[in-house]
């Protein structure tokens, strides 16, 4: 398992022991760009606001075409829960498409987000939004 940590980081935040190997880059611009080359998928455990940043910007990415990885949140004990009301909220005010929406699995169990990552094919959505009125 590789992690990617900035060098300023190394000191504030502790390096998970079971690396088989650590890459230190020197930004977070470069942390999340190595991050998203070295995965397959994106996975956000329970965590706070550099988490949502990273999470964020791969489903961004992934919305722009920027990569085609699947992004998904691991929803331990309803952690994510209203983060996921929200983004429905979103969709209802026609801020985000039901196609993106759909772009970012929420699961409360791990083999679950798993299988849903393995089968489930994101959506080709070639417009972001449509224009016509609610």
């Amino acid at each position: 398992m590789v992690g990617v940590t900035p060098r300023r980081l190394i000191e504030k935040e502790v390096v998970h022991r079971g690396l088989t190997e650590l890459r230190v880059v020197e930004t977070m611009l470069e942390r999340k760009a190595l991050m998203a080359e070295l995965s397959d998928v994106f996975i956000a455990l329970p965590g706070g606001l550099g988490t949502l940043d990273e999470l964020f910007e791969m489903l961004t990415w992934s919305q722009l075409g920027i990569h085609r990885k699947p992004c998904a949140l691991l929803d331990v004990d309803d952690y994510y829960g209203k983060l996921a009301e929200f983004l429905d909220h979103a969709v209802a005010q026609r801020f985000i498409t039901p196609q993106h929406r759909a772009m970012l699995i929420v699961e409360r169990d791990a083999e679950t987000v798993l299988d849903r990552l393995a089968t489930t094919p994101l959506p080709d959505v070639s417009k972001w939004m449509d224009r016509k009125p609610a």
